[in-house]
């Protein structure tokens, strides 16, 4: 096929080789099948902001860091240079998520470089070594739907201990590849100690998964995953071998907002622990 513009300069850099086809076009970006020497790897390629449908909504770049505070204001006034700055930190916001969870050993795909508005990463296959198909073009058998339900849970709960929150997950971002569910499409992933959305998407979120899975296996419909998920969390009790029982209950007790508080400074700073880690590295 032809190569599109925005590839073009990968290619004379050296970072792909040809372009074999067009694998998808959503609401935010355009993904390519490319090839990178022997290997078949996809290129996301994002649309510019007033070609695309999703709205960058301040529920989701709450708490998100900018380089400088220029940018800040700029991106507060709407100017031409924030507008531009804006979308460059929604799109790093997708790549800085996959390098953290794919550290995390989250089930995402792999990224391998981001490069003037373009994402390279894997390429997620079927058993049969084709493009994996999403969640919502498979039919499961309630075995199968519980199987998956309950890997999409463990996986959320390890991006959760990643300080990650999806924010936007459903069937339509799910692939079921050769080793079972993968999770894509992160431009609106949230700091789940910076953002005080967080709590209500990561129930929405799970809430989604719960709904889908529920068509096939139905007593999935009256689990409350995520508030339970949350509530460990908020507690500073969730680990990825947290065992999930999908029950909860209400406490009536007043909120104990220091420990709370306690607990989100706790993780803010780790997170800021880690970063310092990274840059010294």
């Amino acid at each position: 096929m032809k190569t599109p513009k925005r590839l073009e300069s990968l290619i004379e850099d050296g970072l792909i080789d040809a372009v074999n086809r067009q694998l998808m076009s959503g609401k935010e970006a355009t993904v390519y099948v490319v090839r990178c020497g022997d290997e078949v790897r996809c290129a996301k390629v994002y649309k510019e902001a007033n070609k695309r449908s999703f709205r960058q909504s301040v529920d989701y770049t709450e708490g998100r860091k900018v380089k400088s505070s220029r940018q800040a204001r700029a991106m507060e006034k709407g100017s031409k240079y924030g507008r531009k700055a804006q979308e460059e930190a929604w799109q790093s916001a997708e790549v800085d998520a996959l390098y953290r969870l794919a550290a995390a050993g989250v089930r995402v795909p792999v990224p391998y470089n981001f490069y003037e508005g373009v994402l390279l990463m894997e390429l997620v296959t079927d058993e049969h070594g084709n493009a994996a198909p999403r969640l919502n073009d498979v039919e499961f058998s309630a075995e199968d739907a519980r199987k998956h339900h309950k890997t999409l849970l463990n996986e959320v709960v390890r991006m959760l201990c990643a300080g990650i929150v999806h924010g936007d997950l459903s069937e339509f971002n799910i692939l079921i590849g050769s080793e079972g569910p993968v999770i894509i499409d992160l431009p609106q992933a949230v700091d789940a100690a910076g953002n005080n959305h967080a709590s209500s998407m990561l129930e929405r979120d799970v809430n989604n998964l719960s709904a889908y899975f529920g068509r096939f296996a139905p007593e999935l419909l009256s689990t409350q995953y995520g508030k339970e998920i949350w509530a460990l969390y908020a507690h500073g009790n969730l680990t990825p071998e947290t065992v999930l029982t999908g029950r909860f209950r209400e406490s009536n007790k007043p909120v104990d907002l220091k420990s709370v508080i306690r607990v989100i400074d706790d993780v803010r700073k780790e997170e800021a622990a880690r970063k310092l880690r990274q840059a010294e590295t």
